[in-house]
C-alpha cells in the first residue's frame, strides 16, 4: 500500500527539481494579465499538470530533467486539479483546447506553441522560443 501511496502522492509535485526550474505558481485568474504583459518581453511557458495522473507526473519529471531554457522563458506551473477554473480561462483566453498534461508557450499575448502528453519535449521547446 505504501508503494501506491508514494507513487500517487501529489505533495511533492510542485517541488520537483525546483532548483532547476524556478516555477511561478499560477493560482489566480488575474495572473493571466501578468502573463500577457510578461510575454511581450519574454515568452511565457505554462505547464498544466494533473496531480492525479501518472502520465502527467512522468511528463513533468521528464520536462524538468531536460529543461535548459530558463534564460529564454518565464515558466508558470498550474495544478489544474486545484485550479481548474484557471485552466478553463487559459483555454478561452488563448484559444487552446484543454489537455493534461499540457505545455503552452505565450508570446506577445498569444499562444504560439501548444503540446500535450508525450509531445511535451524540453528540447523542442528550446527551438520554439
Amino acid at each position: 500500500m505504501s508503494f501506491l501511496k508514494n507513487m500517487f502522492n501529489s505533495s511533492d509535485d510542485k517541488n520537483l527539481n525546483e532548483n532547476k526550474i524556478k516555477w511561478n505558481e499560477l493560482t489566480d485568474i488575474g495572473q493571466l494579465n501578468e502573463i500577457i504583459t510578461i510575454s511581450n518581453e519574454k515568452p511565457v511557458v505554462i505547464f498544466k499538470h494533473s496531480t492525479r495522473c501518472s502520465v502527467s507526473r512522468m511528463a513533468l519529471k521528464q520536462f524538468e530533467n531536460e529543461f535548459n531554457s530558463s534564460d529564454k522563458v518565464t515558466p508558470y506551473f498550474l495544478d489544474l486539479i486545484e485550479y481548474r477554473a484557471i485552466s478553463n480561462a487559459i483555454a478561452d483566453q488563448f484559444g487552446v483546447t484543454h489537455q493534461s498534461p499540457q505545455l503552452i508557450v505565450i508570446k506577445d499575448g498569444k499562444a504560439i506553441y501548444n503540446v500535450s502528453h508525450s509531445d511535451i519535449d524540453a528540447e523542442e521547446l528550446g527551438k520554439k522560443v
